[in-house]
């Protein structure tokens, strides 16, 4: 299915299963833009970027900061001509990326999607600890997240729809984000701290991968030098631990938060030798990069999954 316009206030949404129509056009301007030079969508740009391992932000069809870094560097990484601009491109601009077939598809609602929802974001450590496991605010945020998009996308794709109130057996619009292939192996990370991302380098130090995040908000926490993965694992519960959280004082012991995709850790969690730091998933995907964290660096659980395969123990986390 191909999305007909940019994703503007006043075209995001109009899905067709028909080709954008062609405005008049004179023999030789015809000759100058061949049909085979398909220009591709903002939302298939993304996706493309993010199978190559090239973190675009959330998938939205709107090509923001995160995008145009990701283009850049995938684009230096590969040896191609940096392109200006994320509008207009076409596909022969892009060599080596994976183009999927038009920017959205048709997902079916499942029961297990309606199950993943166990409520809103709770306040108190103590009413959450309690919790069996930390499942999604509501529908939306668990389809938004299955998708690697937000709410709001998922309503302009779908208008008409309560994007929280649908059943099991639905049919709705979604951007068309298969299974992602896994990221290749890395020799090492190296984490900016000033850009907010973390690059998988390989042996001759070339970025293969890119990853967006959140960092400490106290600069005073913010690791220099270089640390090592100590760990690594995938659904972990979270410790809750007053002495670090002094703005809580309703809670006197550790507690055991269980898993779940808004845990505080997310769906992944990479520990570094920097005690009490770690690489892990996010309750709140939209604000990576844009919120600070207690220390540690928050990734969108899609991407936290992917690392957490990807890397090795022992690895060298290099900051810079």
């Amino acid at each position: 299915m191909l999305l007909t316009g940019l994703f503007a206030a006043n075209t995001f949404g109009q899905a067709s299963t028909e080709p954008a129509k062609r405005p008049a056009a004179h023999a030789a301007e015809v000759v100058s833009n061949p049909p085979e030079a398909r220009v591709v969508h903002p939302m298939e740009l993304q996706i493309a970027l993010e199978r190559a391992g090239f973190s675009p932000g959330l998938i939205d069809g709107k090509p923001g900061a995160k995008t145009v870094a990701a283009l850049r560097q995938w684009s230096v990484t590969t040896g191609n001509i940096d392109p200006a601009a994320t509008h207009g491109l076409t596909v022969e601009q892009l060599p080596g990326l994976d183009i999927p077939d038009g920017p959205t598809t048709r997902y079916i609602v499942r029961t297990d999607d309606l199950q993943s929802v166990t409520g809103p974001p709770l306040t108190d450590w103590n009413e959450k600890a309690r919790l069996p496991r930390l499942g999604y605010f509501t529908l939306g945020d668990a389809l938004a997240e299955k998708f690697h998009t937000k709410v709001d996308t998922l309503i302009a794709l779908n208008p008409g729809v309560s994007i929280d109130n649908i059943s099991a057996g639905t049919s709705i619009v979604v951007p068309n984000v298969s299974e992602l292939p896994p990221f290749p192996r890395p020799a090492k990370l190296l984490v900016n701290l000033e850009n907010k991302q973390i690059r998988l380098l390989d042996e001759s130090g070339k970025t293969i991968g890119l990853i967006n995040c959140s960092i400490a908000k106290d600069k005073e926490k913010r690791p220099s030098g270089s640390a090592t993965v100590i760990s690594s694992a995938t659904n972990p519960n979270y410790t809750f631990d007053p002495a670090v959280w002094p703005d809580v004082h309703n809670v006197t012991r550790k507690l055991t938060i269980n898993p779940g995709p808004r845990n505080p850790v997310g769906m992944a969690w990479v520990g570094l030798s920097l005690p009490g730091y770690g690489m892990h998933g996010t309750p709140r995907p939209a604000d990576i990069g844009k919120t600070g964290s207690h220390g540690c660096f928050r990734l969108a659980n899609w991407d936290a999954i992917r690392l957490a395969k990807a890397i090795r123990i022992g690895l060298t986390v290099e900051f810079e």
